[in-house]
């Protein structure tokens, strides 16, 4: 009997011109796609530059510039991958409390001057409550899409966005590992007063018990109570972007250097990749580019690795893309070319596609 899914496939060209308005310019919905791309424009915490609340439409809008075809997986696209609306509502509340934080952070870096303590003491637990919305929407979203046996991976936004998806996935699987490629280590306990803030998503990571590990690849800027953290704390292990580069320029192969990272994980994995990871060329406005970082082949290759390794994706999300104000398509373009990738790696780890 033919599926519903096999007809989207068999009246699909992959080889023609991309249609605006569905993610790769895919012809699945929520019914026949494996994969459902949950969009999350909220940066109400962010504090140095906005604009990743952008970022699910910017990389929706450069994903149909992305050549479907994987030479090392079986008709990768085949797997079907649907990208749901941009929640309206979400991103008309983030604009609203971003406003809001923004004044309290600028109130913060003034020296938070007492006169104005009556002004600003009630920010933090508005936003938390704001916050705590938001990943109550995502929680139940993704919850929805997981008991369908849906694969999801959702696209940022800050970096706080994705705690509801884990707290999901934590109902789902028992125990599981959290693979971090990021800049920064987001360790911080309640950075500038707000408990979900984009720098804290680490440390509420490590809240859920099902978190067993969590392991950080390219960190470049932290502070040293993160740095403390990170050495007191058996769940995490992290490798600092200076001491991978150290290992590189003495003559280590990055293959060695995966096969480290990767015998430091669980066989289930959760990946959260914030592309300011990424050398800052590739994300330049980014709302925390940081100098170093990595290659887009560096990361493909880990990810690689880790699936021909046996472990399992489980989910993933990308956060922190930002579009440029003059609306060029760079950022959104590199954002795209991950998602879609990680989209095919998490398919094959799943046993949904194969490799060739």
């Amino acid at each position: 009997m033919t599926t519903k899914k096999q007809i989207v496939i068999d009246g699909f060209d992959p080889n023609g011109v991309a249609s605006q308005g569905s993610i790769f310019g895919l012809p699945f919905d929520e019914e026949t796609a494996s994969v459902i791309i949950l969009p999350v424009p909220w940066e109400v915490t962010v504090s140095y530059s906005p604009g990743t609340a952008n970022g699910p439409e910017a990389v929706l809008k450069a994903s149909s510039q992305v050549d479907l075809f994987q030479d090392d997986i079986v008709d990768a696209w085949t797997m079907g991958i649907h990208m749901l609306p941009i929640p309206e509502e979400l991103y008309s509340n983030n604009t609203k409390y971003r406003i809001l934080a923004g004044n309290y952070i600028d109130w913060l870096e003034r020296g938070a001057p007492k006169e104005e303590n009556e002004r600003f003491g009630a920010v933090p637990s508005l936003i938390d409550k704001a916050c705590e919305s938001m990943n109550e929407w995502v929680y139940t979203t993704a919850k929805e899409f997981l008991n369908q046996g849906k694969l999801l991976a959702l696209v940022g936004g800050d970096h706080s966005t994705p705690l509801g998806y884990i707290k999901a996935l934590s109902e789902k699987y028992s125990s599981f590992g959290v693979l971090q490629i990021d800049a920064h280590a987001d360790l911080r306990k309640d950075y500038e007063g707000f408990s979900y803030s984009h720098a804290s998503i680490a440390h509420n990571f490590l809240k859920i018990p099902q978190v067993e590990k969590l392991v950080q690849v390219g960190v470049r800027d932290y502070c040293e109570e993160e740095a403390d953290r990170v050495d007191g704390d058996d769940r995490i292990t992290t490798f600092y972007d200076h001491h991978l580069k150290e290992q590189l320029y003495e003559g280590k192969t990055w293959r060695t250097i995966c096969d480290q990272v990767i015998a430091s994980l669980p066989r289930e994995i959760y990946i959260t990749i914030d592309i300011d990871g990424l050398d800052p060329k590739l994300c330049p406005n980014t709302g925390t580019p940081v100098p170093g970082g990595f290659e887009i082949d560096q990361i493909v290759y880990l990810m690689k690795l880790i699936v021909k390794s046996g472990r399992k994706i489980i989910g993933f999300d990308l956060v922190e893309v930002s579009p440029a104000e003059d609306e060029s398509e760079w950022d959104g373009n590199v954002g795209a070319r991950i998602l879609y990738r990680m989209s095919n790696l998490m398919g094959v780890s799943q046993e949904k596609l194969w490799w060739k």
